[in-house]
């Protein structure tokens, strides 16, 4: 629950960090609108590139993280490290001052990049490696969207599937560029592939902000990540 008392306005300052797949971003919106963003695609670690690129974010618009009035984070799935490491910052960053947080899914923030106010049926895929996806199929409506398949870990034949074969589906994310192949075998020409570039700041932090518009905020203790599958290490033990 977000906390009492803190309301966030129309016009608040959200920040947005995603650090769940090698195409790290960060955004600052005013209200729904962006402000300013981030992305980057290095080799370089989240631990070396996430904190100077959102001190360089809010310096460079003359603004500090007492500014910010509400923090969004994708809390997963993706790289287990680089959940850790966006959760914790941001953790750090809404401690001292008990400002709320959204978690926002990487996933209902990839098929965000492509919704549509006509009916659509969206499927965010990331590679998961070892032979799995992580994917959701959503339904894209005015309202919002309806989840179909629920967000998880798959293996590609057992979701492809189960996809609606008769149906045209928009395809988002790593593994549709990794699996489009065999997409293709499963769906025809049904299959449909977003160019859109794969940085999500910016939708974590428009998910983040109508979420804490709806006081739907949680404190740092309440914070999960969404793994969606074990780590290697919880494997060998």
């Amino acid at each position: 629950m977000g906390k009492p008392g803190i309301k966030i306005e129309k016009d608040a300052l959200i920040l947005g960090v995603d650090t769940t797949t090698p195409s790290g971003s960060v955004a600052l919106l005013r209200g729904p609108s962006l402000f300013a963003e981030i992305n980057q695609d290095s080799p370089a670690t989240f631990s070396e590139r996430l904190l100077p690129a959102i001190r360089f974010l809010l310096e460079s618009n003359e603004l500090s993280i007492q500014d910010v009035e509400g923090f969004a984070v994708a809390v997963g799935p993706g790289s287990f490290t680089g959940i850790r490491i966006g959760l914790s910052t941001i953790k750090s960053f809404a401690y001292p001052s008990g400002k709320p947080i959204a978690p926002v899914s990487t996933l209902e923030a990839l098929a965000r990049k492509i919704q549509h106010p006509q009916n659509r049926l969206i499927c965010p895929l990331l590679d998961a490696k070892k032979n799995e996806v992580y994917a959701a199929l959503f339904e894209s409506k005015a309202g919002g969207f309806q989840e179909l398949i629920p967000q998880g870990a798959y293996s590609p034949d057992a979701l492809f599937s189960r996809l609606p074969a008769h149906r045209i589906i928009h395809f988002i994310g790593s593994g549709a560029g990794v699996y489009r192949s065999l997409l293709f075998q499963y769906l025809k020409d049904k299959a449909r592939f977003s160019r859109r570039t794969p940085y999500i700041a910016y939708e974590v932090g428009l998910i983040g902000y109508e979420m804490l518009r709806k006081n739907k905020g949680k404190d740092i203790h309440e914070i999960e990540p969404l793994y969606l599958r074990k780590s290697q290490a919880e494997e060998k033990h």
